[in-house]
């Protein structure tokens, strides 16, 4: 495992931490909930002028053609001025390389740099009610008719959904095909009329999600991502512009565990059985980092990362519910006043989104340990 950084990457570090320190409002640092959203999205547009928006995209829309090792100091440096990244946090990581790879000229002139600098905010219709790890099992329908579909059915869980402006949406559109091969991607305005949309209130009582209903909802063909029909192709499709991005599950978990360590101690409440549970979340966020440079530094030497990014994943989610619940069992009552009584709830979703544990568990057994895959159900 190589990281050393060479000059050129310690000199973008010192010129980023410059503009950081020159640009970023103090009382923005650290802030993503829902209520700091519109002075978020002013910040998007400062990172978008300054080229620091998404410095791995290519620079015809708008990144720098980053190296891994600037994405490295990118990551590192944001996380360390507490720095909120672009609102499109999904649109920029998924969508947006999908676009490039599969869409239109038209459509990577219309909504690439929008996008990217907090213009239009964007969703990703995937989960359903009865579809949620398993995509290809969605039943929400568009209908060809001429040169538009028209869309019923139903999506939950949609990151930013009551925000957005614009959704990628997976449809059923062929049904009497096997279900990877009838589903098609179309990028659908969230303003079109037939779509309702639904706030959800989570646990935690923040406004992160939204179900979002489509009745009769027209969409043009010239809407299509990729083709009709390649729905499961554009989904799991996936590029190297984030190549950086399992450092920043690190650097989340780390800033955790040195918050819960300063406030245990300023609780004076860390008896030898609380040492003990502080060490073992020291050697979570020490072997988290291992993952993500080894991760890394693959990616450097010309070795695409795959199934081992599930690994980190899996590893991380696990890790921030245990230092989240240490930290509530240390605390006590006082942790309803330190922010960690909100973060144990949230982090109970950490094993589902982005990947649950099972899906994560069975790529990681057959695709890093080559065990033998699971058996299908019948006539799946």
């Amino acid at each position: 495992m190589d990281l050393s950084f060479g000059t050129e990457a310690d000199d973008f570090r010192a010129a980023l931490r410059r503009w950081l320190e020159s640009s970023l409002p103090r009382d923005l640092r650290g802030m993503a909930d829902d209520t700091t959203f519109d002075r978020r999205r002013a910040w998007n547009a400062t990172l978008y002028e300054a080229g620091y928006a998404a410095i791995d995209w290519p620079a015809e829309f708008g990144g720098r053609d980053a190296s891994v090792l600037e994405q490295l100091v990118y990551n590192q440096e944001m996380a360390r001025a507490g720095a909120p990244g672009p609102i499109n946090a999904i649109g920029v990581a998924n969508i947006a390389p999908a676009i490039m790879t599969l869409g239109t000229e038209e459509q990577k002139a219309r909504f690439l740099r929008p996008m990217l600098r907090g213009d239009e905010i964007w969703s990703q219709g995937m989960s359903e009610p009865g579809a949620g790890s398993d995509l290809a099992s969605l039943r929400c329908r568009a209908e060809r008719d001429g040169d538009r579909f028209l869309v019923n059915g139903q999506k939950t869980w949609n990151s930013l959904g009551h925000r957005a402006d614009w959704c990628q949406l997976y449809v059923r559109t062929d049904p009497e095909a096997p279900k990877h091969e009838g589903m098609t991607c179309l990028l659908v305005d969230m303003h079109t009329p037939g779509v309702e949309t639904r706030p959800i209130t989570t646990i935690g009582g923040s406004l992160e999600f939204a179900e979002v209903f489509f009745t009769d909802v027209e969409v043009p063909a010239s809407a299509v991502l990729g083709e009709i029909g390649a729905g499961w192709h554009v989904a799991t499709r996936t590029l190297g512009f984030e190549r950086a991005g399992v450092a920043k599950l690190a650097l989340m978990l780390r800033e955790n565990f040195d918050r819960l360590l300063a406030d245990a101690g300023s609780e004076r409440r860390v008896d030898p059985v609380n040492r003990q549970r502080l060490a073992a979340c020291y050697i979570d966020t020490e072997l988290l980092r291992l993952l993500a440079e080894r991760t890394i530094s693959a990616a450097m030497h010309g070795r695409m990362p795959g199934a081992e990014a599930s690994v980190v994943k899996l590893a991380w989610s696990s890790m921030e519910q245990r230092v989240a619940e240490t930290a509530v069992d240390i605390l006590g009552l006082a942790a309803s006043s330190t922010g960690w009584e909100d973060r144990l709830l949230a982090s109970r979703s950490l094993t589902i989104a982005g990947g649950t544990t099972e899906v994560n568990k069975n790529i990681v057994g057959e695709r890093v340990l080559g065990l033998p895959r699971e058996p299908k159900a019948s006539g799946g």
